[in-house]
């Protein structure tokens, strides 16, 4: 429910951040013609990118889970190949060192996507002006919307599916039926633990950004 009212607050607040972004451009150009009709070049262009921006910046977050969980996986077998003890629980196994590796991995994974939700607004932008980047806005907050609702519902379900087994249907732990569900919820976690939530902010952020690059898209932008 949290996450739901999370989502839904983050499409509201980008239709009203679209919104400002107009009138800042307004601001800026008050003879600026608005034609922001699907049937112009520039924007059914910008809408497409736009569209395409929450798969990409998804591709790029589900990776960076699969690269963190990979360098803490690796981190245990050493422990338990360094560690006296380990393996039979005579020894206590070095927690900082993963929490450590989470850490820093969290900081230099979220360096893309950051990247990307910074700099798509000021390239689509210069190339195709302020039209573009409304057709931007618009398409990525409806595609993100929905990919968000998606990735979290999905992922909520592979993970109760896996639950709903090990209570003991459908053959319980040891059967094949488990196995899959837990590499099913290999997937889900991330889906609606990281990759879902981060689409409400790249919605948020690329509008921000929109508003804050106005006038170099106004004065700088190809297509007028």
């Amino acid at each position: 429910t949290g996450k739901g009212f999370a989502i839904g607050s983050a499409a509201l607040t980008a239709l009203a951040l679209i919104a400002s972004y107009i009138d800042q451009v307004k601001l800026i150009s008050p003879d600026y013609n608005f034609d922001l009709s699907i049937m112009n070049p520039p924007v059914l262009i910008g809408t497409f990118i736009g569209g395409m921006l929450p798969f990409v910046f998804a591709a790029f977050t589900m990776e960076s889970v699969g690269t963190a969980a990979q360098s803490v996986v690796k981190e245990v077998r050493r422990q338990f190949k360094e560690i006296p003890g380990l393996m039979e629980g005579t020894a206590e196994p070095d927690y900082a060192s993963c929490v450590d590796l989470c850490t820093k991995s969290a900081q230099k994974e979220m360096v893309p996507p950051a990247i990307l939700a910074v700099v798509a607004p000021l390239v689509v932008g210069l190339i195709l002006g302020v039209k573009g980047v409304t057709g931007m806005l618009a398409g990525s907050t409806v595609t993100g919307f929905a990919m968000a609702v998606m990735m979290s519902n999905a992922g909520r379900a592979w993970d109760n599916a896996k639950k709903h087994i090990e209570a003991g249907n459908l053959g319980g732990k040891v059967s094949e039926n488990h196995k899959a569900a837990v590499v099913g919820d290999t997937v889900g976690d991330p889906f609606k633990e990281t990759s879902g939530p981060a689409i409400n902010i790249l919605i948020k952020l690329l509008s921000i950004v929109s508003i804050v690059l106005a006038a170099v898209v106004v004065n700088f932008g190809l297509i007028k």
